[in-house]
């Protein structure tokens, strides 16, 4: 396991422990391409900002990585 592969996983569980959105089970760490870290941490570092996030807010972080996700 390489070192960017743990940091994807942490930045996936922590998105997904300050969202507290139950769909977000679906999303693990291995569905993500070590190749597109950059486009991930772009929305780790927005999540980790903001306090709050409305609905349509959520919708969008979670299309966004529904849209990096790896082709299974």
């Amino acid at each position: 396991m390489t070192i960017v592969r743990l940091s994807v996983e942490q930045m996936i569980e922590q998105i997904k422990e300050k969202l507290k959105v139950l769909n977000f089970d679906a999303i693990k760490p291995d569905h993500f391409d070590e190749q597109l870290y950059d486009e991930l941490k772009d929305i780790y570092d927005m999540v980790m900002k903001k306090p709050s996030f409305s609905p349509s807010e959520m919708q969008a972080i979670a299309e966004e990585l529904g849209n990096l996700r790896k082709k299974l």
